[in-house]
């Protein structure tokens, strides 16, 4: 299960309908062995498009050795889908890297930019095989 603050969810969601149509794309940190999701890190979709994302690899590098020097490590790799259920597509799975890290999914399909329906799922992407996990939202972490 994914527990995570209600101002990350919304920072999430925020970025997601900022970037609409645009995927959006970003991490999560948190302190390593934790797997408690704590510093926000909104990245630019290097593809700039509707229907794919690409971090950048320069701001990916610089964000790996920001997380070595803080000691954290990527707990949750989000981006949305703008036309699509959040469900992670077979590219979204041959690009899942992290096995430990929850791949949260949104989907601004239905509301686009707007204030409005949206999807917030998130998966675990294991060798391929993908499980869809439940997903807390707490005021804080206790």
């Amino acid at each position: 299960m994914l527990t995570i603050t209600r101002a990350l969810h919304d920072a999430i969601v925020d970025h997601a309908r900022a970037d609409h149509p645009d995927e959006a794309c970003g991490v999560v940190a948190g302190p390593a062995g934790t797997g408690r999701p704590e510093r926000f890190v909104p990245m630019l979709n290097a593809a700039r498009s509707p229907t794919f994302y690409e971090f950048d690899s320069g701001d990916l590098l610089k964000l790996y050795r920001e997380m070595d020097d803080r000691d954290e490590e990527p707990v949750v790799v989000y981006h949305s889908h703008t036309a699509t259920e959040a469900y992670p597509s077979r590219t979204d799975v041959s690009y899942a890297s992290e096995p430990g890290a929850h791949y949260v999914l949104v989907s601004t399909a239905e509301s686009g930019a707007e204030a409005g329906p949206f999807q917030f799922r998130s998966f675990r992407i294991v060798d391929g095989e993908i499980t869809e996990e439940d997903v807390e939202v707490v005021d804080s972490y206790a």
